[in-house]
């Protein structure tokens, strides 16, 4: 059984949320919250938001135990992208791409033995 939880819209760009993404995936869900919580990036915090959500999804809605959890999956998509202008010498302007992200974490539970 698996618990998931969505983040969207989020105006971090995703390349720089996927480093934070990649720090937790596979990781027991309290180590992954460690991590998150001692991550000097501007990711780092609403992924520990989503983190603790997806934990209480499992508690809550599958009746998984909170020990037992990890992060099983971080998936990091781009979300729609917000065009900005720049004005520029000579009345001419340059685009700048304000980039947004999807962010999904699955947690699940870990078989007893290990």
């Amino acid at each position: 059984m698996q618990a998931v939880a969505h983040l969207k819209h989020i105006r971090i760009s995703p390349r720089k949320v996927s480093i934070v993404g990649e720090m937790i995936r596979g990781k027991d869900a309290k180590l992954a919250r460690g991590i998150l919580l001692h991550t000097p990036k501007a990711a780092s915090e609403p992924l520990l938001r989503l983190l603790d959500s997806a934990c209480a999804n499992a508690e809550n809605n599958f009746e998984m135990d909170r020990e037992r959890l990890y992060v099983s999956q971080v998936l990091i998509g781009a979300g729609p992208i917000m065009k900005r202008v720049m004005p520029r010498a000579k009345g001419r302007a340059n685009r700048i791409n304000k980039r947004t992200s999807h962010i999904t974490i699955t947690v699940a539970e870990r078989g007893g033995d290990q």
